[in-house]
């Protein structure tokens, strides 16, 4: 895949606003503030693909990007407290409707801050992510914030901090040293090969 042709799309507020799916679409989810915006970049080599704040709670949208045969879905960062309950609840109304919807999700980039244990929002969307069957990966954020001591003593913690660790494929990733993209671009690859090939014949 040629990683610099990705190509904005489009954002949408309101789920009924979003076209129907006409190809595999594979998803970011993440708290606010966790790198979401900034991991996009480093994986399609742009700087302002995705837009980056030091304000958390800036994506308020499902922004789409589109490269080759795979459409991307930039979701809404959640568990930021400083908005209104009415804008939480619409976040929270566009990333249901959207796992919920019968769109063609292959795959859920989860990001969650490697320096941290998981925050209860994080717990929460990963049980629904195990719950619903929902293909996903959990792509830790920040480590190169972490010395090496404390990247061993976090990952040992994370095993015990999410629920069916020992089952879940986890990427070490830092936005800032690029650590961990070409894992992450080899798994979107996979999944854009397959569509590419098409259902086997029986």
């Amino acid at each position: 895949m040629n990683w610099n042709q990705v190509e904005f799309e489009a954002s949408y507020g309101l789920f009924s606003q979003i076209p129907p799916c006409e190809t595999i679409e594979i998803a970011f989810s993440g708290r606010s503030n966790v790198g979401k915006s900034s991991l996009i970049n480093k994986i399609f080599n742009r700087k302002s693909l995705a837009r980056v704040s030091s304000m958390p709670g800036k994506t308020t949208t499902i922004n789409f990007f589109r490269l080759e045969k795979v459409r991307f879905a930039d979701l809404p960062g959640y568990g930021y407290a400083k908005v209104s309950r009415s804008e939480k609840d619409r976040w929270a109304g566009l990333i249901s409707n959207y796992l919920h919807s019968d769109r063609e999700i292959v795959l859920v980039f989860q990001l969650v801050d490697m320096r941290h244990p998981p925050t209860k929002d994080d717990l929460q969307m990963i049980d629904y992510l195990i719950d619903s069957e929902t293909p996903f990966v959990i792509a830790l954020t920040k480590a190169d914030k972490l010395s090496k001591k404390q990247r061993e003593e976090r990952l040992a913690a994370l095993q015990q901090e999410i629920p069916c660790a020992e089952q879940i494929t986890m990427v070490v990733t830092s936005a800032e040293t690029g650590e961990g993209m070409d894992e992450l671009r080899s798994i979107i690859e996979e999944l854009a090969a397959e569509e590419l090939e098409g259902p086997a014949e029986e």
